[in-house]
């Protein structure tokens, strides 16, 4: 089913068939098909569960995943995908609520709670998904701060969709991979970083134009150098447990979803081409596993036109959700890079273009309204998962592009 040809009579029809006593009726049948979007995620329901929503992603689960790219369903944007982005961006929020940040805490830089309550605490207990892995990285910093050496830290966990309800509303049975962004002092160092460096992350086949930023590349591929838990890199982590994932319900119908706001999008991005590089996600029978990132929000560059070539050969799928006047999304080197795009293809071909950083896949700019414009004046407003958030929620409010 194509959802740029969706026709909004089909969900009224389904809506009807719910009867009056349907909290959301009324919304429903208002001349706007955003309502059903607007009553989704407030604050006296749930976007990660709400069944009506959830009935429509058995037939359109693909297109909302980019299997054609988004094609027209992002101008406007189609409340099915607005409704699946929150969805998404609601466990990306879990990952804040989790976190501890109280430094007299037994759990402090970890998650507050154990896997199997984690997302009910933090409200998702209907989203219908299970955490199996909590995930930690740790930026290989040459330097010590306040004396101390760089520890692996809570960045975000593994979850699928477990509850037999909830695989058949969405279509398929999906592998969630949430990150938050940056908090630590040496997370903030190694966002910095802004030298490219070779990915090389397939020993089988280095392709040393592929390059990534390195900060990023050392919170992916760094391992805890105490070593006191076993830790292995984040790297290791994920590719373990994805692929584990992956084995054990390989006889169905699955996707790969990766979520993450900051460098958590950085990680997300590296983790999905290094997924779709490595092969781990071909089945043997040669089904097409999707491999999407939903970049929630506001993630920096992560490489250089040969990574975004390669992630484009690879099918690796990315939207990303950005606020204009976020600076973060044009770092790094946002004066080099800004200035080179405005050069267009006239240098594209240069043998030193390479040096430079490139957005993967589709853009969703979010624009701010009149009304907000003065909070602007606070550079970690526009850069705030609770901003993005809200400014996605309003219709008006959003545009696209397509990055080339």
């Amino acid at each position: 089913m194509n959802l740029g040809a969706f026709s909004w009579d089909i969900m009224m029809a389904r809506c009807h068939s719910l009867g009056n006593k349907s909290p959301t009726m009324k919304l429903l049948w208002a001349p706007t098909p955003y309502s059903v979007i607007a009553s989704a995620v407030s604050s006296k329901s749930n976007a990660v569960a709400d069944p009506l929503i959830l009935s429509q992603h058995a037939c359109t689960w693909r297109d909302l995943q980019g299997s054609t790219h988004w094609e027209n369903l992002l101008n406007p944007l189609h409340p099915l995908l607005r409704h699946e982005m929150l969805r998404y961006a609601e466990f990306v929020t879990a990952c804040y609520k989790a976190f501890d940040l109280n430094p007299t805490s037994k759990r402090h830089l970890n998650c507050k709670y154990g896997k199997a309550n984690m997302l009910g605490l933090v409200g998702l207990e209907d989203s219908g998904y299970q955490v199996t892995k909590y995930i930690y990285a740790t930026p290989d910093i040459n330097f010590p701060i306040q004396n101390r050496v760089p520890r692996g830290r809570w960045v975000g966990y593994v979850a699928i969709s477990s509850d037999d309800e909830a695989v058949k509303k969405l279509g398929r049975r999906d592998l969630l991979i949430a990150f938050r962004g940056t908090v630590t002092n040496y997370e903030w160092i190694a966002n910095l970083m802004s030298s490219l460096t070779p990915a090389r992350l397939d020993p089988h086949n280095l392709q040393p134009e592929v390059k990534v930023e390195s900060g990023f590349l050392s919170m992916y591929t760094s391992k805890e150098r105490s070593d006191k838990f076993g830790l292995g890199s984040c790297r290791k982590q994920l590719l373990s447990e994805v692929s584990r994932l992956v084995n054990k319900y390989k006889e169905e119908e699955i996707s790969i979803t990766l979520a993450g706001h900051s460098m958590g999008s950085a990680l997300a991005l590296l983790l999905a081409y290094d997924i779709a590089e490595l092969g781990i996600a071909d089945t043997c029978d040669h089904r097409d596993i999707p491999l999407t990132v939903f970049s929630f929000f506001g993630g920096p560059r992560v490489g250089n036109s040969g990574f975004k070539k390669r992630c484009e050969e690879l099918g690796v799928k990315v939207l990303r959700i950005v606020n204009g006047n976020d600076p973060v999304t044009k770092l790094p080197r946002i004066l080099l890079n800004e200035n080179f795009g405005l050069l267009g293809k006239l240098f594209a071909e240069s043998p030193w273009s390479c040096s430079f950083y490139s957005h993967v896949g589709v853009e969703l700019a979010l624009e701010q309204s009149p009304r907000s414009f003065l909070d602007l004046q606070s550079p970690s407003w526009v850069h705030d998962m609770e901003t993005y958030i809200s400014l996605l929620q309003y219709p008006h409010a959003t545009q696209h592009k397509r990055i080339n």
